[in-house]
């Protein structure tokens, strides 16, 4: 029998810990379903699962809802306390605003681990979920261990608010088919169709009011500014359907790295959740060593 270099050691160890994160699914345990209040009184509802810390708190992306999480909130309760809220009027979270913005989704964030008593937690956003992470993170300094984007941050830079503006008209005028147009924008052409049709049925459920109400609040928003305020390290876990600039990304910000998921579109969690697990799980223990 060979005896192991020291790469294929740390490979086989991470396995043996993977093995051992994901060996009981969990069922036997209850997600428990939880509220508080936002500052402006709305209500946010999230789920709970698990225990131990850093606590993990995963943020869904526009239009999605808490329920895009579920196979993490299985998959980590074991060892860790996992959480996923539904953004303000998203799910089954209230809408008490005329606008929106990734600033006043960081406040609901804050005011979920505020409830949870979270005092060391690594927060993972998809999509818009990422700067909305950034936010809460500023709002909770000495708490936040790591934002870990998911199919974000690919660069610092906002769409211009013209556009955003643009998408809101187009979403209150035809909803559902500009839902199946962005669907359709966020898998490669050959992904799974029964995967694709059930993000847009989920989709659906979120309201043509939150969509431009949305969009609307995202116009002349940009991530650069905050994440620049950030002092805690920032990763991502991206498909390739779009680049991910790291580069740039640095000259913002240096302290950030990105694992690229190949043929892998926006929601990982969804597409290939084992694999997507095992990059959680990988982040999370590099993140505690630091």
């Amino acid at each position: 029998m060979h005896a192991m270099g020291p790469t294929r050691r740390i490979r086989y160890l991470f396995v043996a810990f993977a093995f051992t994160l994901f060996a009981g699914d969990g069922t036997h345990m209850k997600i428990e379903r939880k509220s508080c209040r936002a500052s402006d009184g709305a209500s946010v509802v999230y789920s709970v699962f698990g225990k131990g810390e850093p606590a993990l708190l995963f943020i869904h992306g526009g239009m999605a809802d808490r329920t895009f999480w579920d196979a993490q909130l299985r998959a980590f309760g074991k060892h860790y306390r996992v959480i996923a809220p539904d953004l303000a009027g998203h799910g089954e979270s209230g809408f008490h605003r005329e606008k929106l913005t990734i600033a006043e989704f960081g406040a609901d964030v804050k005011a979920v681990a505020d409830a949870e008593k979270l005092r060391h937690v690594v927060m993972f956003g998809n999509s818009l979920g990422g700067p909305v992470a950034v936010e809460a993170a500023l709002l909770m300094p000495g708490r936040v261990v790591a934002v870990v984007g998911v199919d974000t941050f690919q660069s610092l830079e906002g769409l211009p608010p013209e556009q955003m503006r643009q998408y809101a008209e187009a979403f209150r005028a035809d909803y559902a088919g500009n839902v199946n147009k962005m669907v359709k924008s966020l898998f490669h052409p050959d992904a799974d169709a029964a995967i694709m049709a059930d993000a847009e049925r989920r989709m659906l459920k979120t309201s043509p009011e939150t969509a431009y109400a949305l969009f609307q609040g995202l116009a002349g928003y940009t991530p650069a500014p905050s994440v620049r305020r950030l002092n805690v390290p920032l990763r991502a876990i991206n498909g390739d359907l779009y680049p991910t600039n790291v580069e740039t990304i640095r000259k913002t910000f240096a302290d950030f790295d990105v694992i690229v998921m190949k043929h892998m579109g926006h929601y990982p969690m969804l597409e290939r959740p084992d694999e997507f697990n095992t990059h959680v799980a990988e982040v999370v223990a590099a993140l505690s060593k630091k």
